[in-house]
């Protein structure tokens, strides 16, 4: 469990962070959300205890980070949201030179690096240059860079930014594989879709407060009591018969028709409750094609954008 109590950090006259309190279970893929100066940045920074916060405590379980910073570094990998890579460098050698900034032993670094190479799929290209391997080769390479010292915590900063959509499944799937080793992840990311799908947690951050934060699931539904409910039917004549029949049930509000024959309506019972809806509307031969909660993506960035009203995400 990480703990973020209090932390403020001032900058001369501008304030990045303002009494940020945040709690990141052990073992999540935890995102950050915010627009340019949200303050993101820097409360990685201050997790890896690279910067102080002009006030605040941070807890890494019984570690306080101001209090015990090299012990800090120690469990955390930082991914800043640039490459810093050496372009003179094979990818081994680009690994082996932080494993040595770490202080692995050398009869350990073979072993680790071409496990790490075998872990981020770039086993192939252990002997190729830095400068030639493509954006998404870069960004795992980068990624096992902070793995070199075997960390508890990953700090990654726009780990997605740039990625073609394949590089984006790939490194969702990394993340992943790297939660089931029993590491916790926090990402700091813009784009919305790719945290909803990624991660178990995250937190809304505007102009350097705490907005919003819990499991994709509370925040998604932030906007309204419950889920949206997307259901596509069949027959043009028969939507009028399903959205009065939708409307008189309780827990359903705000019955609307989207584009073709599909039905959205906001939706507050249990997932029992939504097998008893959809037996209803076939008991009433209404042929139904398909029928789901909205998918928790689009409702994040819904309340991204009306949290963060009047700023471009970033």
């Amino acid at each position: 469990m990480i703990k973020i109590q209090h932390i403020s950090k001032r900058y001369r006259t501008v304030d990045a962070l303002s009494d940020v309190n945040l709690e990141v279970p052990r073992g999540t893929i935890f995102g950050l959300i915010g627009p340019n100066g949200a303050g993101k940045t820097t409360l990685l920074r201050i997790l890896a205890a690279l910067i102080t916060p002009s006030s605040g405590e941070v807890w890494f379980e019984q570690e306080e980070v101001t209090q015990a910073p090299s012990i800090i570094q120690r469990k955390v990998g930082y991914m800043p949201d640039f490459f810093g890579v050496y372009p003179d460098l094979t990818a081994a050698e680009y690994l082996e030179f932080y494993a040595g900034i770490h202080g692995i032993p050398r009869p350990k670094r073979q072993r680790i690096i071409n496990d790490l190479l075998e872990l981020v799929e770039l086993t192939g290209k252990r002997d190729t240059l830095v400068e030639t391997l493509s954006r998404g080769m870069k960004q795992r390479l980068c990624l096992a860079r902070a793995l070199v010292h075997d960390p508890e915590v990953l700090l990654l900063d726009e780990p997605a930014s740039g990625l073609d959509p394949r590089a984006r499944v790939e490194l969702r799937e990394l993340l992943r594989t790297l939660q089931g080793m029993g590491k916790t992840v926090i990402i700091s990311s813009h784009i919305l879709l790719e945290l909803a799908e990624m991660c178990t947690d995250v937190a809304i951050m505007q102009k350097g407060h705490l907005v919003l934060s819990g499991d994709v699931e509370k925040v998604s539904h932030h906007l309204g009591d419950g889920r949206q409910l997307e259901i596509r039917i069949l027959e043009q004549e028969r939507l009028d018969d399903a959205m009065h029949l939708l409307k008189d049930i309780a827990g359903i509000s705000n019955v609307t028709h989207g584009e073709g024959n599909l039905i959205q309506a906001e939706f507050t019972g249990s997932d029992q409750e939504l097998h008893t809806i959809l037996s209803r509307l076939i008991a009433e031969n209404i042929p139904v094609v398909s029928f789901a909660p909205r998918s928790g993506g689009g409702r994040l960035e819904e309340v991204f954008m009306s949290i963060t009203e009047g700023s471009s995400p970033s």
